[in-house]
């Protein structure tokens, strides 16, 4: 490890990025250095400017993979070298506003039913259930679980927060047949190597295996099992800022935009706009 890889990581430990953050804005540093096969702290200003010309320009890589890269550049430049860059300031990636997809109830299970690998299932089924990331569904432990409160304890998510989340009658019972069955030590849903929980790449990979089968055509990941889980709570009459609880969300904003995906919501809007048609 180079040293300035080691400073880079030392200064985002002490910064409190969560460990998957570290290790993305440690390979898009890489995939600077690889591409003016020189070590970052010698590159010029003009040239970072030219790198992101070429990210944007010429590879035409999505906003989303852009804003990781440009993240991670601003941290190695502002924090860990202390440079104050214009450019770096100039740089700007603007966040798509797309909705995103929701599944119906019935869509769900059809899907969750369809995933063959026990550890995988289980881990979906806590992310709909619970309203769960996937690194927070792959992590969880039995200790985790407490059945006594009724809640799963999510612990170190987005943002280096813990909370605790509802746990339905009918998951416990299900982790209940899951555990009976395979008994896992150390992870709830370990991965082939007992040692490690499942990744979540793997977990990606049965939930798309599953999908040609379900007959769904929406664009289905494991993120969509949140939306839909917010979606639903909201259509439950759950109150906003609870289902933002929930979720874990900084900002209340995050969680509005479910308000623009309820069947409610809709039927509303549509009561509505019927109305400007009906002539008078």
């Amino acid at each position: 490890m180079t040293e300035l890889r080691r400073r880079m990581i030392q200064d985002m430990q002490l910064h409190g990025l969560a460990a998957g953050t570290q290790r993305v804005y440690v390979d898009a540093i890489k995939g600077l250095a690889q591409h003016y096969r020189r070590s970052p702290d010698q590159l010029t200003e003009e040239e970072i400017r030219q790198f992101f010309a070429h990210l944007t320009e010429t590879r035409r890589l999505a906003k989303s993979t852009l804003r990781v890269q440009l993240f991670a550049v601003k941290f190695l430049y502002q924090r860990t070298l202390a440079r104050s860059w214009p450019v770096l300031n100039l740089l700007r990636v603007q966040r798509p506003k797309k909705l995103p997809v929701v599944l119906s109830p019935q869509e769900v299970w059809r899907l969750l039913d369809l995933v063959r690998r026990p550890a995988a299932r289980m881990s979906l089924i806590l992310m709909y259930s619970c309203g769960l990331r996937v690194s927070e569904a792959t992590h969880l432990r039995a200790v985790d679980i407490d059945s006594r409160r009724m809640v799963v304890c999510v612990r170190g998510g987005k943002g280096n927060r813990d909370r605790n989340v509802p746990l339905p009658t009918r998951t416990l019972s299900l982790l209940r047949d899951y555990w009976s069955k395979h008994r896992p030590a150390t992870w709830l849903f370990p991965s082939q190597n007992p040692t490690r929980p499942i990744s979540p790449t793997a977990v990606r990979k049965c939930l798309q295996a599953a999908l040609p089968e379900s007959g769904i055509k929406k664009h289905v990941s494991c993120h969509t099992l949140r939306h839909s889980y917010a979606t639903h709570l909201l259509e439950k009459n759950v109150n906003l800022r609870t289902i933002q609880a929930l979720l874990g969300h900084r900002s209340c904003r995050t969680t509005f935009i479910y308000m623009h995906l309820t069947e409610a919501t809709m039927q509303a809007v549509h009561g509505a706009v019927n109305d400007l048609m009906a002539r008078p």
